[in-house]
């Protein structure tokens, strides 16, 4: 973390005036980890990443009992896999840690460094981003530590099987084959500018060039801003590189999953990312028993169970409903982006869990796959940091953003009570002038803002 990112509630350790121990927050932007956890509408927020997003059953039960003591009882799995625990307080943040540490659990200092999340039991992985992210943790360890790197800085190790290939990352190491990594800057398994390739040790290396760079205040802290020809100057191969960018999909997600040595694993998502302690324990409880072995977070707002037995995957898959998950493939609920909601965090001015439902039910058009629905429940945005189709609460009713942030200024202002009626208007519109193969987010841009305020305006 930058020393400028942060702000101090207390530097003196000293306890605050209602006698609460000092905590020093970071500001919103700021990965919130434990030894800085992040205030929100609903108290303090931790995010962490386990070493290899790998926890046991035991583990993950235990995290949940803790957020249910220590926080609010909610727990969310974000868009690149990290682990949130919600509804903290000052008090209470040093009791997680110390259930953490109890657990056995490690949290790794400085950045998350996002691997597969089958790493090591896919047999189609090309090489092992387990041992890579060790030897970039020990031979960089005081690169990556550094508290001059970006907040948010974002390291990705694809060993080549479960695809990462769409996450962006500033830094990305690719498995090229059982003995050379490329290593790229700045985007995703497509776009990222390739700086260096060779074994492990020319990759680990290369990393340290980078990392030195960023921590130097290069291009503000995010590889997307180092001067090009700094970085030729470092790197004066780069342009010789010659590869093929990766297009692997992702292993569709929820559902079960055949590997190709007939190992099952099964993806489950959290509803909207979120997840009660109490549903996630029940979950748990019931997987232990059908004799599973393992969890592992995984990119997408979910975790697969592994080790279960593929008779044991249908019984899980109704459980997994029963209790709030997705364990099917084609859910449509993976299409939207809802933050924690009134009832849950004081910001919100909705709940937006419950809006989710109502539109799942009441607007089928809008999951087509092309759009993602960001419900927000306030003008921060917690939930989805990019352009989407978004409605922001607000104390008069719910701004339509029909393709921006949630703090964007908005094309449509809904009043509150009226809000089913506008989402079922919205669907009809769609349903009405689609063209014949046009997606919902195609329609909605051709709709454009004046489009979509007549057909709200209907009655």
């Amino acid at each position: 973390m930058s020393i400028e990112a942060e702000t101090a509630i207390d530097r003196t350790g000293k306890a605050d005036l209602h006698g609460r121990p000092a905590v020093a927050m970071r500001r919103r932007g700021a990965c919130p980890a434990l030894a800085a956890p992040m205030p929100t509408g609903d108290g303090l927020l931790v995010r962490l990443r386990p070493a290899g997003g790998a926890l046991t059953l035991a583990q993950f039960a235990g995290l949940a009992r803790s957020a249910a003591a220590h926080g609010n009882g909610i727990l969310e799995i974000t868009a690149r896999g990290n682990l949130q625990i919600r509804g903290l307080l000052a008090e209470t943040v040093g009791q997680l840690a110390a259930d953490i540490d109890a657990a056995g659990i490690t949290v790794p200092d400085g950045p998350a460094i996002e691997i597969s999340p089958l790493h090591g039991i896919d047999p189609e992985e090309k090489n092992d981003p387990a041992a890579m992210e060790m030897a970039l943790r020990s031979t960089l360890h005081d690169l990556i530590t550094s508290p001059r790197l970006a907040p948010k800085l974002s390291i990705v190790v694809d060993g080549g099987a479960f695809g990462l290939s769409a996450l962006s990352a500033d830094i990305r190491i690719v498995a090229q084959s059982d003995a050379d990594w490329l290593v790229a800057i700045n985007g995703d398994g497509e776009t990222a500018m390739p700086v260096a390739i060779g074994p492990a040790e020319t990759a680990v290396s290369a990393v340290g060039e980078v990392l030195s760079l960023l921590a130097l205040g290069q291009g503000g802290g995010r590889a997307r801003n180092i001067d090009p020809a700094l970085l030729r100057a470092r790197f004066p191969a780069m342009d010789n590189i010659r590869f093929i960018p990766s297009r692997a999909a992702s292993i569709p997600f929820p559902g079960p999953h055949r590997l190709a040595d007939g190992k099952i694993v099964l993806g489950v998502r959290s509803e909207f990312g979120q997840m009660r302690a109490s549903d996630l324990i029940a979950l748990l409880d019931l997987a232990d028993a059908y004799g599973a072995t393992a969890i592992r977070l995984t990119p997408g707002r979910g975790f697969f169970i592994l080790g279960l037995p593929a008779d044991t995957v249908p019984a899980m898959q109704i459980a997994a409903a029963g209790h709030g998950f997705s364990a099917q493939p084609g859910d449509n609920s993976e299409h939207i982006a809802a933050c924690a909601g009134a009832g849950a965090c004081g910001s919100a001015f909705y709940e937006t869990r419950s809006l989710a439902r109502r539109i799942l039910a009441a607007a089928p058009a809008l999951f087509d796959g092309s759009l993602t629905l960001h419900l927000s429940g306030c003008a921060k945005g917690c939930a989805h940091a990019r352009p989407a189709l978004t409605l922001t609460g607000s104390a008069a009713g719910y701004d339509l953003i029909l393709n921006g942030l949630a703090a964007d200024r908005p094309d449509e202002r809904i009043a509150g009570g009226r809000i089913d009626f506008a989402i079922e208007r919205l669907a009809r519109s769609i349903e009405d002038n689609r063209g014949a193969g046009e997606s919902a987010a195609a329609c909605l841009t051709r709709l454009g803002a004046t489009g979509v305020s007549k057909a709200l305006r209907q009655e």
